[in-house]
């Protein structure tokens, strides 16, 4: 039997189905063209969902669920995407639409970073742990947290949104109406936003090259490549943006105690480059840095499939 996870994005709709060992045997994706209406996504979903089962030859009777990993905000009580600002929702009845459309009256919906952490808790860095949580540093900061083995999602199903925690009081401007929230300096957007102040105050830095001369070109590895390369600019960018990640990932373990914290998303992708500091300054900044069990901090290992696998496994 097989199981079905979607990763619904503000650019596109990807489709897995999965097997009984996790592992995706068929893929199809749609633009998601958004924002627009919630009808036509779903249209191109439930085509995106036919076209990954035709690749293996399977039928509705092969499938045990349905999957939706989406950004925002989902209220599993009353079945619907109560809120997500990137795909233009407010209350659109997600269950009804995808049923409707697909005859599968067993379907599921979450955040896609609750689903990327049950993806890499089951599949990837996490299996076998049970306090587990995951931070995706992209355009914000997601994470999802589970605790003995189960998603935190709290009364209102919108639990762990660590990104919008607060580290700098009155500090930058969030677009959740908050001031100083951690992902304005430690998502992707942010290092962006602080490589390219740093160029603009030291036209002699390498970054420039790096970025051929063009701050648009500016993207998450390129004050890292600068770092590599022996900048000092690019090194002091690195080093600010390593403390602000330190300061949140600090929060967390002082809150949840986790035996691990897997940090995943683009600039995760720097894994040691990143991790390494940031483990150095962990050392002596939590609060049980005299205890003989310690938090681990790993890189995820799944990419973009996490998602796909942890929205396909909702059902379980």
């Amino acid at each position: 039997m097989y199981r079905v996870g979607v990763d619904l994005g503000g650019t596109n709709i990807v489709v897995g189905i999965i097997d009984e060992n996790y592992k995706i045997v068929a893929k199809a994706s749609r633009k998601t063209n958004a924002p627009r209406a919630a009808e036509g996504i779903f249209d191109d979903m439930a085509d995106a969902i036919k076209e990954a089962m035709s690749q293996i030859h399977i039928t509705n009777d092969d499938i045990i669920s349905i999957g939706v990993g989406t950004p925002g905000s989902v209220n599993k009580g009353d079945e619907l995407i109560e809120f997500a600002n990137n795909l233009g929702f407010d209350n659109v009845p997600s269950y009804k639409l995808l049923r409707e459309r697909t005859g599968f009256q067993k379907v599921y919906f979450d955040n896609d970073a609750n689903c990327a952490a049950l993806g890499e808790a089951v599949a990837g860095c996490g299996k076998g742990v049970k306090d587990f949580i995951m931070i995706t540093l992209g355009t914000g900061v997601g994470s999802g947290i589970i605790v003995n083995g189960k998603l935190v999602t709290g009364v209102n199903y919108a639990a762990g949104e660590m990104g919008h925690t607060v580290i700098v009081y009155n500090g930058l401007q969030c677009n959740c109406g908050r001031k100083g929230c951690w992902e304005k300096y430690s998502s992707a957007t942010a290092l962006i936003e602080q490589t390219k102040d740093a160029m603009r105050k030291n036209f002699n830095s390498l970054m420039w090259d790096i970025a051929g001369g063009d701050l648009n070109k500016v993207n998450g590895r390129t004050a890292f490549d600068g770092m590599r390369k022996g900048d000092a600019t690019a090194q002091a960018v690195v080093n600010n943006y390593v403390a602000m990640l330190s300061c949140g990932i600090g929060n967390i373990i002082n809150t949840f105690q986790p035996s691990m914290v897997c940090v995943g998303g683009g600039v995760g992708n720097e894994k040691e480059n990143l991790l390494g500091p940031v483990r150095k300054l962990l050392s002596s900044e939590v609060y049980t840095i005299h205890a003989k069990k310690q938090t681990q901090l790993v890189a995820a290992e799944l990419g973009n499939d996490a998602g796909i696998i942890g929205a396909a496994l909702l059902d379980e």
